[in-house]
Protein backbone atom coordinates (compact mmCIF):
# COMPACT_ATOMS: atom_id res chain seq x y z
CA UNK A 1 0.00 0.00 0.00
CA UNK A 2 1.45 3.33 -1.08
CA UNK A 3 0.92 6.83 0.21
CA UNK A 4 -0.19 8.98 -2.73
CA UNK A 5 -1.07 12.60 -3.42
CA UNK A 6 -3.01 13.95 -6.37
CA UNK A 7 -4.40 17.32 -7.34
CA UNK A 8 -7.97 18.18 -6.40
CA UNK A 9 -10.11 21.23 -7.06
CA UNK A 10 -9.12 22.80 -3.72
CA UNK A 11 -5.56 21.55 -3.60
CA UNK A 12 -3.60 18.37 -3.10
CA UNK A 13 -5.49 15.32 -1.79
CA UNK A 14 -3.92 12.60 0.34
CA UNK A 15 -4.65 8.93 -0.26
CA UNK A 16 -3.58 5.33 0.20
CA UNK A 17 -3.42 3.18 -2.90
CA UNK A 18 -3.06 -0.56 -3.29
CA UNK A 19 -2.18 -1.66 -6.81
CA UNK A 20 -3.04 -5.23 -7.71
CA UNK A 21 -0.36 -7.31 -9.40
CA UNK A 22 -2.91 -8.01 -12.13
CA UNK A 23 -2.96 -5.04 -14.56
CA UNK A 24 -6.55 -5.91 -15.53
CA UNK A 25 -7.77 -6.10 -11.93
CA UNK A 26 -11.00 -4.29 -11.11
CA UNK A 27 -10.77 -0.87 -9.48
CA UNK A 28 -12.64 0.46 -6.46
CA UNK A 29 -12.75 3.88 -4.80
CA UNK A 30 -13.58 3.84 -1.06
CA UNK A 31 -15.07 6.97 0.58
CA UNK A 32 -14.99 7.85 4.27
CA UNK A 33 -17.64 9.35 6.63
CA UNK A 34 -18.45 13.03 7.09
CA UNK A 35 -15.32 15.04 7.97
CA UNK A 36 -17.41 17.42 10.09
CA UNK A 37 -18.06 14.46 12.39
CA UNK A 38 -14.42 13.37 12.40
CA UNK A 39 -14.52 11.04 9.40
CA UNK A 40 -11.19 10.19 7.76
CA UNK A 41 -9.82 7.57 5.38
CA UNK A 42 -8.36 5.80 8.46
CA UNK A 43 -11.79 5.23 10.00
CA UNK A 44 -11.94 1.57 11.05
CA UNK A 45 -14.99 0.74 8.95
CA UNK A 46 -13.52 2.50 5.91
CA UNK A 47 -10.26 0.62 6.37
CA UNK A 48 -12.13 -2.69 6.68
CA UNK A 49 -13.89 -2.03 3.36
CA UNK A 50 -10.51 -1.14 1.82
CA UNK A 51 -8.88 -4.37 3.04
CA UNK A 52 -11.80 -6.50 1.89
CA UNK A 53 -11.42 -5.23 -1.68
CA UNK A 54 -7.62 -5.56 -1.53
CA UNK A 55 -7.98 -9.22 -0.58
CA UNK A 56 -10.45 -9.79 -3.41
CA UNK A 57 -7.79 -8.69 -5.90
CA UNK A 58 -8.96 -5.15 -6.62
CA UNK A 59 -6.73 -2.14 -7.06
CA UNK A 60 -8.07 0.10 -4.29
CA UNK A 61 -7.88 3.79 -3.43
CA UNK A 62 -9.07 5.46 -0.26
CA UNK A 63 -8.37 9.14 0.35
CA UNK A 64 -9.08 12.07 2.64
CA UNK A 65 -11.63 14.62 1.52
CA UNK A 66 -10.51 18.26 1.39
CA UNK A 67 -9.33 19.65 4.72
CA UNK A 68 -8.85 16.22 6.29
CA UNK A 69 -5.42 14.89 7.27
CA UNK A 70 -2.88 16.12 4.75
CA UNK A 71 -5.50 16.94 2.13
CA UNK A 72 -5.50 20.63 1.37
CA UNK A 73 -8.47 22.99 1.34
CA UNK A 74 -11.27 23.66 3.79
CA UNK A 75 -13.58 20.98 5.14
CA UNK A 76 -16.94 21.17 3.37
CA UNK A 77 -19.24 18.54 4.89
CA UNK A 78 -22.25 19.54 2.79
CA UNK A 79 -21.44 17.02 0.09
CA UNK A 80 -20.69 19.39 -2.78
CA UNK A 81 -16.97 19.64 -2.11
CA UNK A 82 -16.66 15.96 -1.24
CA UNK A 83 -18.42 14.96 -4.46
CA UNK A 84 -15.97 17.06 -6.44
CA UNK A 85 -13.06 15.41 -4.59
CA UNK A 86 -14.47 11.93 -5.25
CA UNK A 87 -14.78 12.59 -8.99
CA UNK A 88 -11.15 13.73 -9.11
CA UNK A 89 -10.07 10.69 -7.10
CA UNK A 90 -11.94 8.35 -9.44
CA UNK A 91 -10.24 9.97 -12.44
CA UNK A 92 -6.86 9.47 -10.78
CA UNK A 93 -7.65 5.83 -9.97
CA UNK A 94 -8.80 5.08 -13.51
CA UNK A 95 -5.68 6.68 -14.91
CA UNK A 96 -3.58 4.40 -12.69
CA UNK A 97 -5.51 1.35 -13.88
CA UNK A 98 -6.12 2.00 -17.55
CA UNK A 99 -6.13 -1.73 -18.37
CA UNK A 100 -8.67 -2.56 -15.67
CA UNK A 101 -11.72 -4.58 -16.68
CA UNK A 102 -14.19 -3.16 -14.14
CA UNK A 103 -14.77 -0.19 -11.83
CA UNK A 104 -16.61 -0.14 -8.48
CA UNK A 105 -17.33 2.44 -5.80
CA UNK A 106 -17.81 2.00 -2.06
CA UNK A 107 -18.52 4.19 0.94
CA UNK A 108 -19.43 4.18 4.61
CA UNK A 109 -22.18 6.39 6.07
CA UNK A 110 -21.81 9.89 4.53
CA UNK A 111 -19.28 8.31 2.17
CA UNK A 112 -22.00 5.98 0.89
CA UNK A 113 -24.16 9.01 0.04
CA UNK A 114 -21.30 10.59 -1.90
CA UNK A 115 -20.59 7.23 -3.57
CA UNK A 116 -24.22 7.01 -4.69
CA UNK A 117 -23.95 10.41 -6.35
CA UNK A 118 -20.75 9.41 -8.14
CA UNK A 119 -22.46 6.20 -9.27
CA UNK A 120 -25.19 8.21 -10.98
CA UNK A 121 -22.67 10.42 -12.76
CA UNK A 122 -20.26 7.78 -14.02
CA UNK A 123 -21.82 5.07 -16.21
CA UNK A 124 -18.58 3.08 -16.29
CA UNK A 125 -19.08 2.10 -12.63
CA UNK A 126 -20.36 -1.48 -12.65
CA UNK A 127 -20.87 -2.16 -8.95
CA UNK A 128 -21.15 -0.58 -5.51
CA UNK A 129 -20.93 -1.32 -1.81
CA UNK A 130 -22.82 1.00 0.56
CA UNK A 131 -22.18 0.41 4.26
CA UNK A 132 -24.75 2.10 6.51
CA UNK A 133 -26.07 4.62 3.96
CA UNK A 134 -27.59 7.50 6.00
CA UNK A 135 -31.09 7.15 4.62
CA UNK A 136 -32.76 8.98 7.50
CA UNK A 137 -30.69 12.18 7.08
CA UNK A 138 -29.79 12.28 3.39
CA UNK A 139 -31.84 12.00 0.21
CA UNK A 140 -31.20 8.93 -1.96
CA UNK A 141 -34.20 9.45 -4.26
CA UNK A 142 -31.89 10.37 -7.15
CA UNK A 143 -30.98 6.68 -7.42
CA UNK A 144 -33.89 6.04 -9.75
CA UNK A 145 -33.41 3.81 -11.51
CA UNK A 146 -30.30 2.36 -9.92
CA UNK A 147 -27.71 2.00 -12.71
CA UNK A 148 -25.61 -0.87 -11.30
CA UNK A 149 -25.76 -3.93 -9.07
CA UNK A 150 -24.34 -3.79 -5.58
CA UNK A 151 -24.29 -4.62 -1.89
CA UNK A 152 -25.87 -2.68 0.99
CA UNK A 153 -24.89 -3.52 4.58
CA UNK A 154 -26.57 -2.24 7.75
CA UNK A 155 -26.25 -2.90 11.47
CA UNK A 156 -29.26 -4.14 13.37
CA UNK A 157 -28.25 -2.26 16.54
CA UNK A 158 -27.56 1.06 14.81
CA UNK A 159 -29.32 3.84 16.72
CA UNK A 160 -28.17 6.55 14.30
CA UNK A 161 -29.39 5.14 10.98
CA UNK A 162 -32.71 3.32 11.00
CA UNK A 163 -32.46 -0.22 9.67
CA UNK A 164 -35.96 -0.17 8.23
CA UNK A 165 -35.16 2.83 6.04
CA UNK A 166 -32.00 1.18 4.75
CA UNK A 167 -33.78 -2.06 3.89
CA UNK A 168 -36.47 -0.02 2.15
CA UNK A 169 -33.78 1.69 0.06
CA UNK A 170 -32.31 -1.67 -0.89
CA UNK A 171 -35.72 -2.95 -1.97
CA UNK A 172 -36.38 0.19 -3.97
CA UNK A 173 -33.04 -0.02 -5.80
CA UNK A 174 -33.61 -3.67 -6.64
CA UNK A 175 -36.75 -2.98 -8.67
CA UNK A 176 -34.88 -2.56 -11.97
CA UNK A 177 -34.94 -5.94 -13.66
CA UNK A 178 -31.36 -5.65 -14.94
CA UNK A 179 -29.92 -4.79 -11.50
CA UNK A 180 -29.26 -7.03 -8.50
CA UNK A 181 -29.05 -5.28 -5.12
CA UNK A 182 -28.13 -7.56 -2.22
CA UNK A 183 -29.01 -6.47 1.32
CA UNK A 184 -27.24 -7.80 4.40
CA UNK A 185 -28.29 -6.88 7.93
CA UNK A 186 -25.80 -7.70 10.68
CA UNK A 187 -28.00 -8.01 13.78
CA UNK A 188 -25.28 -7.36 16.39
CA UNK A 189 -23.64 -4.41 14.62
CA UNK A 190 -24.02 -0.82 15.80
CA UNK A 191 -23.23 2.26 13.72
CA UNK A 192 -19.48 1.85 14.28
CA UNK A 193 -19.54 -1.94 13.80
CA UNK A 194 -18.07 -2.36 17.28
CA UNK A 195 -16.75 -5.94 17.57
CA UNK A 196 -18.40 -6.65 14.20
CA UNK A 197 -15.72 -5.55 11.74
CA UNK A 198 -14.91 -9.17 10.90
CA UNK A 199 -18.58 -9.82 10.10
CA UNK A 200 -18.55 -6.76 7.85
CA UNK A 201 -15.36 -7.92 6.14
CA UNK A 202 -16.69 -11.46 5.67
CA UNK A 203 -19.95 -10.14 4.24
CA UNK A 204 -18.18 -8.03 1.62
CA UNK A 205 -15.76 -10.74 0.50
CA UNK A 206 -18.55 -13.34 0.27
CA UNK A 207 -21.08 -11.21 -1.64
CA UNK A 208 -19.10 -8.96 -4.00
CA UNK A 209 -17.62 -11.80 -6.10
CA UNK A 210 -21.12 -13.18 -6.67
CA UNK A 211 -22.34 -9.76 -7.80
CA UNK A 212 -19.37 -9.42 -10.15
CA UNK A 213 -20.19 -12.66 -11.95
CA UNK A 214 -23.98 -12.71 -11.64
CA UNK A 215 -26.29 -11.95 -14.54
CA UNK A 216 -29.43 -10.29 -13.10
CA UNK A 217 -32.64 -11.99 -14.13
CA UNK A 218 -34.76 -10.17 -16.69
CA UNK A 219 -37.91 -10.83 -14.69
CA UNK A 220 -39.58 -9.31 -11.66
CA UNK A 221 -37.69 -10.01 -8.45
CA UNK A 222 -37.53 -9.04 -4.80
CA UNK A 223 -34.52 -7.71 -2.90
CA UNK A 224 -32.31 -10.43 -1.47
CA UNK A 225 -32.46 -9.86 2.30
CA UNK A 226 -30.43 -12.10 4.58
CA UNK A 227 -30.05 -11.73 8.33
CA UNK A 228 -26.73 -13.18 9.44
CA UNK A 229 -27.02 -15.29 12.57
CA UNK A 230 -24.73 -15.42 15.59
CA UNK A 231 -22.67 -18.21 14.08
CA UNK A 232 -21.56 -16.13 11.10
Amino acid sequence: MAEVFFNGVSGRLEGRFHRSENPRAPLVLVLHPNPIQGGTMNNRVTYTIFQAFVNMGFSVLRFNFRGVGYSQGEVDGTGAGELSDAIVALDWLQNMGQDSNQCWIAGYSFGAWIAAQVLMRRPEIKGFTFVTPPTNTHDFSFLSPCPASGLIVQGGKDVIVDENSVSALAEQLDTHRFVNVVYRMLPKADHLYTNELKSLYDTIVSVVPDIQTAQPQKTSKKTTTIILNDDY
